[in-house]
C-alpha cells in the first residue's frame, strides 16, 4: 500500500488526510483491511498514539471501522448509487439494461482515452496483468473466471483514468453488474464463438491503452460494448422465440 512518511503539521491530522485521499482516489477500497497498527505506524513514520488518534477520527467520520479480533477496515463508504426500488426496476425492464450498456460505452470510452494519456506505468501494468489472466482463463475454458476478470479489467481502465467522480460512480454500478442486476454476463462467456470475440476485443483495448493511443482506446471500448449490446439483444430475442414456441407446444399437448 502506498503510504508516505508524515513530515510536518499535527501528525494525526496529516495521517487522516493521507488515508482520506487514498480512499477518495480508490487506492484503499471499501472492505479492505489496513496493515497492523505497528506496520502502519512504521510506514507513515508516526507514533502509535498519533496513529490511534487519526484512526479514531476516521472512525468518527465513518470512513474506517474496527472489526473485533480482525483489525481495521475501510468502511463500505460507497453503497449503491441507486435506491433499492430503482434497482429492482432496472432488473425487470430491458430498456434500463440497454441504457446501462450505452451509458457504459460513453463513460468507459472517455475513461479508456484518459487512461491511455494519464495512466501511470503501474496502472498500465495492472491492466496488462489482468488481460493476461483473462487469456489464461480463456485457455482453461473457465467462463466464471473470465466473467469476473472482465469486470476487473474494465475497472482497472476506469481507475487508470484518474477521475475520482467517475471511479466511484462506475465502481458502484459495476457492483450491481456483478450481482446480475442488469444481465447475466456468464451467459456470453459460455459460448465459445462469443468468448473468442470478447477476448480479442479486450486485447484490442489493452493494446490501445498500452500504446497510449487515446483514439484507438476509445474506439476499442465502443466496438466492444456495441458487440455486447447486440449479443444481449440477440440472446433475449432467442429466449422470447423459445418461450413462444414452448407455449404453442403446451397448447397443442393440451388438446
Amino acid at each position: 500500500m502506498p503510504f508516505d512518511p508524515i513530515r510536518s503539521e499535527k501528525l494525526s491530522g496529516a495521517v487522516v488526510r493521507q488515508i482520506e485521499l487514498l480512499i477518495l482516489r480508490g487506492v484503499l477500497r471499501p472492505g479492505e483491511r489496513l496493515p497492523s497498527e505497528r506496520d502502519l505506524a512504521e510506514r507513515l513514520g508516526v507514533s502509535r498514539p498519533s496513529l490511534r488518534e487519526a484512526v479514531a477520527e476516521l472512525q468518527d467520520k465513518k470512513l474506517l471501522e474496527t472489526r473485533a479480533s480482525a483489525g481495521i477496515y475501510v468502511a463500505e463508504v460507497l453503497g449503491s448509487a441507486f435506491n433499492q426500488n430503482l434497482v429492482s426496476l432496472f432488473a425487470s425492464h430491458d430498456e434500463a439494461v440497454f441504457d446501462y450498456i450505452r451509458f457504459r460505452r460513453d463513460m468507459e470510452g472517455i475513461a479508456a482515452a484518459r487512461a491511455a494519456v494519464h495512466g501511470s506505468d503501474t496502472d498500465l501494468k495492472i491492466i496488462d496483468t489482468i488481460y493476461k489472466k483473462m487469456e489464461a482463463a480463456h485457455a482453461k475454458r473457465n467462463s466464471t473466471d473470465e466473467a469476473r476478470l472482465d469486470a476487473d479489467f474494465h475497472m482497472a481502465i476506469i481507475e487508470a483514468s484518474h477521475n475520482i467522480i467517475m471511479l466511484h460512480m462506475m465502481r458502484s454500478m459495476f457492483d450491481l453488474l456483478k450481482e446480475g442486476v442488469f444481465y447475466n454476463r456468464g451467459i456470453m462467456f459460455k459460448q465459445r464463438t462469443t468468448r473468442d470475440t470478447l477476448l480479442k476485443q479486450h486485447g484490442a483495448m489493452n493494446a490501445a491503452v498500452q500504446a497510449r493511443d487515446p483514439d484507438a482506446a476509445r474506439h476499442a471500448v465502443t466496438a466492444h460494448l456495441d458487440f455486447v449490446e447486440a449479443a444481449l439483444d440477440n440472446h433475449q430475442k432467442r429466449e422470447a422465440h423459445e418461450l413462444i414456441a414452448q407455449k404453442r407446444l403446451d397448447k397443442e399437448l393440451k388438446r
